[in-house]
């Protein structure tokens, strides 16, 4: 991609020249110890083989990130960053990040079970789903999850609503995809006809928001909207599936023409779980207050006695597929926690003894009543 979309600055102060890029007073004040080494602060627009290109007061430099590559892979250097840079040499060096207000994370593909750090300082995350194919709600509670957990704040964007003329079926994918993101903002959207651009544009204009979603979800489509320019690579969605090819192979950070700043991400095939269990309850905020009203104050909502969400379950209040999500979520992210956690997998195996133990008491108990 051309980084022509971003705009050229006056050889001025740093909280000048980087404001459009989300630099503040408080940035600012994080920044002084980097300052006072001769560093010079820059936000981290892309990154690529080892190195990234950083936007500063003067404009983007190609810095090298030897200096910031420890083996922890949620603490390498990434899109959102803002870095500290040397102010000569070649090549520069980022020596440093400043420590990150929030950070999108999930859990590589890969057997080790590392955690992949997508996108850093992120203040809205924009999930986008296309209305062009048959909704997926579990993979909108995945991102949802992932999204809570960030610290952002989510918004779902419902991509390509012109493919959907009838109002009524639109007004009930609306309402589907809203009981599914309690707390959140569902807006539609079309690059077509226009609608919902200007909404969007006016939430993300305040603050840095990061785009997300599978391939041929509009991503592209919509950044070039907001940009207001073809600055993102748009290919067809396949019709049999409405899955796009990967026009977009890096995370990009775009300043936007109305205010606030974009990171565009790749289309993601895999949306892992990486410790949100806080962002799961979040999504599932309504099973949580059910559970609150539960006889045991550790009800696995299987089969206890006094379970309030069971009942919930039984008064058709709660759907059972909410509730087989939750559950399904809970179980992957605990596995994955499990993983990477010494403490907790001893935890769980010895919970699993003692209820296992429990469980073959219970049974002889049974047997031996029933011979009496």
């Amino acid at each position: 991609m051309s980084f022509s979309a971003f705009p050229s600055f006056p050889q001025t102060s740093h909280s000048h020249a980087l404001a459009p890029f989300g630099w503040d007073a408080a940035w600012e004040a994080e920044f002084a110890p980097y300052a006072e080494q001769g560093l010079l602060p820059g936000r981290v627009v892309r990154v690529d083989r080892g190195q990234c290109d950083v936007m500063t007061a003067d404009g983007i430099i190609r810095a090298d990130t030897a200096f910031v590559t420890p083996h922890d892979p949620l603490r390498v250097i990434c899109t959102g960053d803002w870095a500290a840079v040397e102010a000569a040499g070649h090549p520069r060096y980022v020596k440093a990040y400043v420590p990150r207000r929030t950070a999108f994370v999930r859990s590589t593909s890969s057997q080790r079970s590392e955690g992949q750090i997508l996108a850093a300082n992120v203040d809205h995350a924009i999930i986008a789903v296309s209305l062009a194919v048959e909704l997926d709600l579990g993979r909108i509670e995945r991102f949802l999850a992932l999204a809570w957990e960030s610290g952002a704040q989510p918004l779902v964007v419902l991509t390509k609503a012109d493919l959907v003329p009838d109002a009524a079926t639109l007004g009930h994918l609306v309402q589907d995809v809203e009981a599914t993101a309690p707390g959140v903002q569902v807006l539609t959207v079309s690059s077509v006809t226009g609608e919902g651009t200007d909404v969007l544009a006016a939430i993300v204009g305040d603050g840095t928001s990061v785009l997300l979603g599978i391939s041929g979800a509009g991503k592209s489509t919509l950044a070039n909207a907001l940009l207001g320019a073809e600055v993102m690579e748009v290919q067809e969605a396949r019709e049999v599936d409405g899955k796009g090819r990967h026009t977009t192979t890096t995370r990009n950070l775009l300043a936007l023409p109305g205010g606030g700043v974009l990171i565009d991400t790749p289309g993601l095939r895999g949306v892992g779980l990486w410790d949100a269990e806080t962002g799961v309850g979040q999504v599932f905020s309504e099973i949580e207050e059910y559970a609150e009203n539960c006889r045991f104050h550790d009800c696995a909502h299987e089969a206890e006695p006094g379970c309030a969400v069971l009942a919930a379950l039984d008064s058709g209040e709660l759907p059972e597929r909410r509730l087989e999500s939750y559950r399904k979520l809970l179980r992957e992210n605990q596995r994955i926690v499990a993983k990477t956690d010494a403490r907790l997998r001893s935890e769980i195996r010895r919970d699993w003894r003692l209820k296992s133990a429990e469980g073959r008491a219970n049974y002889a108990a049974k047997r031996g009543g029933g011979r009496g």
